[in-house]
């Protein structure tokens, strides 16, 4: 069975989804990569019911290779990713303070060092359809150079070179949107400026044990 570990990680991520509160329902998606041939989430299909042969199996281009269940309606924007990026791994959620920040806000602002692990500032790519070609490009142009972007008025990407490591991502990404947003409500937030951004990005250079997920 190909990708057989791929297949069970992917389903185990889609559940923590929910269980995170990233997702409602079917919304949001996971894939995973292994050579030419990525893992991914099916359209529709309720996480808690996910099955192993439930997980199509698809090339670079979006051919299928393994599974009787069509791909999540995202797939163009996971190929994107792996195209473009060079990654090994792609979360996409709808969580909720991401996506309010979204419709306020064209970057995550500075309110906390944990931004630098993202390579810098995030940035909020410009609203199109979902599952649309056009969303796909929005999304990677607002990738470039980062581990996350935000969708407007849609939800979050995250890109890594595990799952893991990209599931930390949105959740980090959302904690980050929720600091500000609960911030603003108070007053003006404080925030960081580049050169302390930049002395961060060292700092996690170096940060964790060597060979552990981050």
């Amino acid at each position: 069975m190909p990708l057989a570990d791929e297949r069970h990680e992917v389903i185990r991520m889609s559940r923590r989804m929910v269980a995170d509160g990233l997702v409602v329902g079917t919304a949001g998606n996971v894939s995973l990569r292994r050579g030419g041939l990525v893992a991914v989430t099916p359209s529709g299909v309720e996480y808690d019911r996910l099955t192993f042969a439930d997980v199509p199996i698809v090339d670079l281009d979006g051919n299928p290779v393994h599974g009787s269940l069509k791909p999540t309606s995202e797939l163009p924007m996971h190929l994107a990713a792996y195209n473009r990026h060079e990654t090994g791994a792609v979360v996409h959620t709808h969580s909720l303070y991401a996506t309010a920040l979204s419709l306020v806000r064209d970057e995550v602002p500075a309110v906390h060092y944990q931004l630098a692990e993202f390579g810098g500032g995030v940035r909020v790519a410009e609203y199109a359809t979902f599952g649309t070609a056009r969303l796909a490009e929005n999304m990677s142009a607002a990738l470039t150079g980062r581990g996350a972007c935000i969708l407007r008025n849609h939800g979050t990407v995250a890109v890594a070179d595990t799952l893991v490591h990209a599931y930390n991502r949105v959740r980090q990404l959302e904690w980050l949107c929720q600091l500000w947003l609960t911030a603003r409500q108070a007053g003006e937030p404080v925030l960081l400026d580049e050169a302390e951004l930049a002395r961060s990005a060292e700092q996690y250079a170096t940060y964790g044990q060597t060979g552990t997920e981050h």
